[in-house]
C-alpha cells in the first residue's frame, strides 16, 4: 500500500510537473498572444481610423456628386420648362393668328377700301352736287393738298384761289398740310414769274 501511495505520489508529482510545464507554456503563449493582441489592437485602431477617413471621403464625394447631379438636373428642368413655355407660346400665337386671321383680313380690306374710297372721292369731289365751286375752275394736284380752285376763272372774274384737302371718315390734316394751312392763313402767299431763257 505504501508502494502504491509512493507510486501515486510519484505519478501525481509527475503530473504536477507536466501541468506546471504546460501552464508555463500556456503563460508564454498568453504573453505572446497578449503581445500580438496589443499589436493587433493597434492595427485594428489604425484600420478603424482609416475606415473612418475613407467613410468621410466617400460621404464628401457622395455629397459632391449629389450636388452636381442636382444642379445638372435643375438646369435640365429649367431648359425643358423654357422649351415647353416657348412651344406653348408659339401654339397660343398660332391659335390667335388662326382665330384673328379673318378679322385681320377684314380689317386690311376695310383699310384698303377706305384708302381707295378717299382717292376716288378726291378726284370726283368737283363733280358732286354738294361741291360749292365750278368744276372747270378746279385742278387736282393730289399732294400736298388735293385740289386748288381758281374760283370764277372760267367766267373771267377770278374771286379767290382756294386750297382744298378732302378728308373722309375721321381723318385729320397731316403736319405738312397744317403748315400749308397756316401759311395761307398768315398771308404768306406770293406770285412769281420765272423767265426761262432758251
Amino acid at each position: 500500500m505504501i508502494l502504491f501511495l509512493i507510486y501515486l505520489y510519484a505519478s501525481a508529482t509527475q503530473r504536477v510537473k507536466a501541468n506546471q510545464a504546460l501552464i508555463s507554456q500556456l503563460q508564454k503563449q498568453v504573453t505572446m498572444s497578449d503581445r500580438h493582441a496589443g499589436a493587433n489592437q493597434t492595427t485594428i485602431s489604425q484600420l478603424q481610423s482609416k475606415v473612418g477617413t475613407l467613410q468621410q471621403q466617400m460621404n464628401t464625394q457622395a455629397l459632391q456628386l449629389h450636388e452636381e447631379w442636382r444642379k445638372n438636373d435643375c438646369e435640365a428642368i429649367r431648359v425643358e420648362q423654357r422649351n415647353l413655355a416657348l412651344m406653348e407660346a408659339k401654339n397660343y400665337l398660332q391659335q390667335w393668328i388662326t382665330e384673328k386671321e379673318i378679322a385681320i383680313r377684314q380689317d386690311a380690306i376695310q383699310r384698303s377700301q377706305a384708302v381707295i374710297t378717299g382717292r376716288v372721292t378726291e378726284h370726283l369731289m368737283p363733280y358732286m352736287a354738294t361741291f360749292p365751286y365750278n368744276p372747270k375752275d378746279t385742278r387736282f394736284i393730289g399732294s400736298p393738298v388735293d385740289l386748288i380752285v381758281f374760283d370764277g376763272l372760267d367766267e373771267g372774274n377770278l374771286r379767290n384761289i382756294v386750297f382744298i384737302e378732302v378728308k373722309t371718315g375721321g381723318a385729320t390734316l397731316s403736319a405738312r398740310q397744317r403748315q400749308i394751312r397756316d401759311a395761307i392763313s398768315n398771308d404768306k402767299v406770293q406770285w412769281r414769274v420765272l423767265q426761262m431763257n432758251s
